[in-house]
């Protein structure tokens, strides 16, 4: 005779693994899915050039480009605050390595978090040199920073700092709050000087405190002339996307309720065929498929052993 206690065990293996087979199952599709959000962005760099320069032998033109204490996150993130940047041209002052910027402060940070994305930027006492121009600085300026912050659920900013003048080419220039400025020196050159670039919005923002367009004939040490730009102080962020809702991790019970165990009325839906209904595939899918393979396997071995157990009975 088959034993009703066997029976009653069999059943409820088989749905308490059903339960945990259903709501096991979307919370972990759903925690992936949580963990795709962005990290955010930041950026900083104390200089940033991108040059031409053109040789006086041959018409040759060679690239420069270089940075200084340029940092990022998330790859890393940090700080740096390099004051020295040197630079080799071949053809270019005898192939020696000259100076690009010198200064007495450099430092530049990024960092990234689940309060927001953070990055700035300051110099103070730099000098900037142009290959062809040893002894005549592009710029020199006393001190400017630049700054960029997008906090997670706030609004993004961009800011800079510079003094009233900067002197350009051996000359004072006098910076305003923003716009540009133009210095023209006959023999050596013009330079134009974007000044305080902020932009923000949106999770974003960026901000360089001085943008250099060079174009400057030095005549001198082989080089005929040298073209393109030069930032200082530059910074820039993008704000970590908001935390997603919180997963749910099953059926929660309403304070005071008590579940009850083989009791129901005539119409009760079972707890167990919750989210059965839904179709179609997903990342929930394979879990399904493995714990209805679960079941069956279950309900094989429940019914071999009940076999067994009335074989027995009835020899």
């Amino acid at each position: 005779m088959e034993s009703p206690v066997v029976n009653r065990t069999a059943r409820r293996g088989a749905t308490a693994l059903l339960a945990a087979t259903v709501l096991t199952t979307p919370a972990t599709a759903r925690a992936d899915e949580a963990g795709d959000r962005s990290a955010g962005t930041a950026s900083a760099a104390v200089l940033r050039a991108g040059l031409d320069v053109s040789l006086l032998d041959g018409g040759v033109r060679l690239p420069l480009t270089a940075s200084l204490n340029e940092v990022s996150a998330p790859d890393g993130g940090g700080s740096a605050d390099d004051t020295l940047l040197t630079a080799t041209l071949e053809g270019v002052e005898d192939g020696q390595p000259f100076d690009l910027l010198r200064a007495d402060v450099a430092s530049a940070s990024a960092t990234t978090g689940a309060d927001g994305a953070f990055a700035e930027t300051s110099l103070a006492g730099a000098r900037v040199h142009l290959p062809g121009l040893p002894l005549l600085s592009l710029i020199e300026v006393d001190a400017v920073s630049a700054r960029a912050s997008c906090p997670v659920g706030g609004e993004a900013s961009a800011e800079t700092v510079m003094p009233a003048t900067a002197t350009v080419l051996g000359r004072t220039a006098e910076l305003t709050t923003e716009g540009t400025t133009e210095v023209s020196v006959p023999g050596v050159g013009d330079v134009t000087l974007a000044l305080a670039q902020r932009e923000s919005g949106d999770g974003t923002a960026s901000a360089s405190a001085l943008d250099l367009n060079v174009a400057v004939d030095p005549l001198d040490l082989g080089v005929a002339e040298v073209t393109g730009t030069v930032t200082l102080a530059e910074a820039a962020c993008t704000a970590p996307a908001p935390p997603g809702p919180r997963p749910q991790t099953g059926i929660e019970n309403q304070p005071g309720e008590r579940p009850e165990e083989g009791v129901g009325r005539p119409g009760d839906r079972p707890a167990e065929d919750v989210d059965l209904a839904e179709t179609g595939g997903g990342s929930s899918t394979p879990y399904l498929v493995g714990g209805a393979a679960g079941l069956l396997a279950a309900g094989a071995a429940t019914v071999l052993i009940a076999r067994r157990r009335r074989a027995a009975a009835q020899g």
